[in-house]
C-alpha cells in the first residue's frame, strides 16, 4: 500500500496544493508551526479515525473558510483508489472511489497507516486511557467492524451511567439496571476478547523488536489486564460471565458513584521490562524502546492481516530519539512507505518536500538554487 498522490484544499494553514511522494522515505522538513504535521494529520485522518492529536473537526479547515477537502489516490488490494474527505460544519464525510459513504467508519480499513508522534514516547507512562485508545485505534484497522462495538459500549455505558444518577431520587429504577448489566457485559466481553486476540499477535513482534533494540540483554513483556479479573485467555463467554457478576456486586457502590466502575473502560495494558513495571522502574531509555517496539509491532501485525505493509507517518519522532534507535527504526521500515517531518533534513531520502507557512516547495526556502 503506498500514497500515490495528496490533495488538499482550505486545510489548516496548508495552501491549496497537490503532494507527490515516493514510494520509499519522503521527507517533509521545515521549522517549527509551518504546516508539516498538518501534512501527516491530512494522511492519518484516511484511516477513518480522528486526529492523533486530539483537533476538532472545526479546526481543520483554514481561516476565514466554511469547509475543507482532502484527497488521495492510493494504491492497494491490486488498483489505484481514491478517497476524498469533506469537513464541513462540524462533521467529517467521505467518499471512497466517488462513491459517497453515509457513514466514516465505511471507510476504516481501506486506507491503513500507523502513525507515531512525539506524544506515542509517552505510552508507557501516561495513563491506562491513552493504551486502550492504542488497542482500539490498532485494532480497527484490521478490523473495521470493531468500531461499531466499541460506539455500542459507548452508549450503553452512558445510558447505565445517566441510569446511576437517576435511581437516588427514584428507587424503583434500580430494577432496569440489571437489563443495562446485560447489555454492558456482553458488548464488553467482545472488545474484551478481541483485545486480548490483538495483544497476543502484537507481544510476538513487540518482544522481538525490544530484543532486536537492546541487544538481548533486556526482555519485553505486555499483557492484557482485564478489569473483571479473567485472565487473558478467557474466552468471550468467560469474560462476558464475570463481567456481569461484578457489575452486579458493585451495583450499590455505582449508585453511591454515579458511574460505572468495572467494565473493559477501565482495561489496561501491562508492560514490563526484565519483569519490572516499565511505568515505575523502567528508564527513559526503556520506556522509549518498549514503545518503538510497539509501534513496529502495530506496523507489523497491521501488514500480516491486511496481506500488505502499511504506510508510516512519523510525526517529528527522529529528533526524540538517539542515533541508534533512529537507525533501529529505518532499518525496520525499509520497503514501507515512509513520511517523516524533521526541521533539518539528517535522513537520506527518495523524495523532499520542504513547508514554510503552508507553501510547499521541492527546494529549501530562500535557497539560490535554481
Amino acid at each position: 500500500m503506498y500514497v500515490k498522490q495528496l490533495e488538499f484544499r482550505n486545510y489548516r494553514n496548508l495552501n491549496d496544493s497537490v503532494f507527490t511522494p515516493e514510494k520509499g522515505i519522503n521527507v517533509i522538513c521545515g521549522n517549527n508551526a509551518q504546516g508539516k504535521t498538518n501534512i501527516i494529520e491530512c494522511l492519518w485522518l484516511f484511516t477513518g479515525g480522528r486526529s492523533f492529536r486530539g483537533s476538532k473537526e472545526k479546526d481543520m479547515i483554514a481561516f476565514g473558510k466554511d469547509h475543507a477537502v482532502i484527497k488521495t489516490l492510493f494504491f492497494t488490494e491490486g488498483r489505484d483508489q481514491e478517497l476524498e474527505i469533506r469537513i464541513e460544519k462540524g462533521k467529517r464525510r467521505a467518499s471512497l472511489n466517488r462513491i459517497p459513504r453515509s457513514y466514516l467508519s465505511q471507510i476504516i480499513g481501506k486506507f491503513c497507516a500507523v502513525v507515531f508522534s512525539p506524544d506515542h514516547l509517552t505510552l508507557v507512562k501516561s495513563g491506562p486511557e491513552e493504551r486502550r485508545s492504542f488497542i482500539d485505534g490498532a485494532i480497527c484497522q484490521t478490523d473495521p467492524m470493531y468500531a461499531s462495538v466499541l460506539l455500542r459500549y459507548k452508549k450503553i455505558l452512558n445510558e447505565r451511567n445517566n441510569l446511576l444518577r437517576t435511581i437516588p431520587e427514584n428507587n424503583s429504577l434500580k430494577e432496569m439496571l440489571s437489563i443495562w448489566d446485560e447489555s454492558l457485559a456482553a458488548a464488553g466481553a467482545k472488545i474484551a476478547a478481541k483485545r486480548a486476540e490483538y495483544i497476543k499477535k502484537l507481544s510476538t513482534f513487540a518482544v522481538g523488536f525490544y530484543d532486536g533494540i537492546s541487544q538481548g540483554k533486556e526482555k519485553l513483556e505486555i499483557d492484557y489486564k482485564i478489569n473483571c479479573k479473567a485472565s487473558s485467555d478467557a474466552d468471550e463467554k468467560e469474560i462476558y460471565e464475570l463481567s456481569l457478576q461484578k457489575l452486579t456486586q458493585k451495583q450499590e457502590e455505582d449508585i453511591k458513584c454515579g458511574y460505572t466502575t468495572s467494565g473493559v473502560h477501565r482495561d489496561d495494558l501491562t508492560i514490563k521490562i526484565n519483569e519490572r513495571d516499565a511505568k515505575t522502574f523502567g528508564s527513559q531509555g526503556q520506556q522509549r524502546s518498549a514503545v518503538l517496539s510497539l509501534k513496529l509491532a502495530e506496523a507489523a501485525v497491521l501488514g500480516e492481516e491486511k496481506g500488505e505493509k502499511p504506510v508510516i507517518l512519523l510525526d517529528d519522532v527522529l529528533s526524540e530519539l538517539d542515533v541508534s534507535r533512529q537507525n533501529f527504526l529505518l532499518t525496520k521500515l525499509s520497503g514501507m512507505q515512509v513520511f517523516i517531518t524533521c526541521c533539518e533534513k539528517t535522513v537520506k531520502s527518495d523524495n523532499t518536500v520542504y513547508v514554510d507557512n503552508g507553501v510547499l516547495s521541492d527546494k529549501p526556502f530562500g535557497s539560490n538554487i535554481s
